[in-house]
């Protein structure tokens, strides 16, 4: 009984090393990034060599910064202003991002939902006065009008998170799947950078909590991994002293990158967390 209590359990044991050993991510192993801006990078750096002009990646997101470390081969298809729909579907001349997922893809990172629920546009519009001028991008845009969200929106992004996990281990059985949760942003006190009143702070954090616990939701239902990057980023909002993301002070000049985005800080700390996830 003994010895059959052991060949039990050392097959137990193999079988789980078995199975972890299909999420190593050898040197070279196909790496693909989807998501939004928050997923691109954008404002943080120099846009790799190639990438679509309109998506602003940069070499200082996460992804690039992951894939270097771990020696991946890195297939980056996020984009600036990308939906949940955008992952499933082609986007005018960009294909759907869910096409770069092919059967020999090891790992798949994700951070997507935001633009679903006008999550930024809402903290940009909550930040700036209505006459005041926003430089993003190079560009120099009007303070923005509320964006209104119909409840229907986060029904919608709920079921197409399930989908794209879904459709990737259809695509990728190997693929290990992370969604990638939105930093923290809003802070707790407001200051020059943020200029929330406390309502729209008490607000725009009820959005956050609901677009993380979507993601948490679908990446239970679906097996996949989460990084909660708006846990680990409490206490490193743009109020904060060591901030891992940019608000929007008066006449800000987009130096650190895009408004309500990480900054070049959090995303090194991005992918730090995701190398140590990974290795567990």
């Amino acid at each position: 009984m003994v010895k059959s209590a052991y060949l039990a359990a050392l097959a137990c044991a193999l079988a789980a090393c078995a199975h972890a050993s299909s999420h190593q991510l050898a040197p070279g192993s196909r790496y693909v990034n989807m998501g939004s801006s928050f997923a691109a990078g954008a404002g943080t750096g120099p846009a790799p060599a190639g990438s679509p002009a309109r998506c602003y990646q940069s070499t200082a997101g996460y992804a690039p910064l992951l894939a270097e470390r771990l020696n991946l081969a890195l297939a980056d298809v996020s984009c600036g202003g990308a939906t949940s729909a955008h992952i499933l579907n082609a986007w005018n001349e960009l294909p759907a991002q869910i096409d770069a997922v092919t059967a020999d893809t090891k790992l798949v990172t994700i951070t997507i939902g935001g633009n679903d629920i006008a999550f930024a546009g809402n903290l940009t519009a909550a930040s700036c006065d209505q006459d005041e001028v926003i430089r993003v991008a190079g560009l120099a845009l009007p303070c923005p009008s509320r964006f209104p969200v119909a409840e229907n929106a986060y029904v919608t992004l709920e079921h197409n998170l399930r989908e794209v996990a879904r459709q990737i281990a259809a695509r990728a059985p190997q693929a290990r799947v992370v969604f990638i949760q939105y930093v923290a942003l809003v802070p707790e006190t407001q200051c020059a950078q943020s200029r929330f009143t406390g309502d729209e702070a008490a607000e725009l954090r009820t959005v956050a909590t609901r677009l993380a616990d979507i993601t948490n939701r679908a990446a239970a239902v679906t097996g996949a991994s989460v990084l909660r990057m708006d846990q680990l980023a409490r206490g490193h909002t743009p109020c904060d002293a060591d901030p891992w993301s940019t608000g929007l002070p008066r006449d800000y000049d987009g130096a650190l990158g895009a408004p309500w985005h990480p900054n070049r800080r959090g995303m090194a700390v991005i992918a730090d967390r995701l190398a140590e996830l990974l290795s567990r």
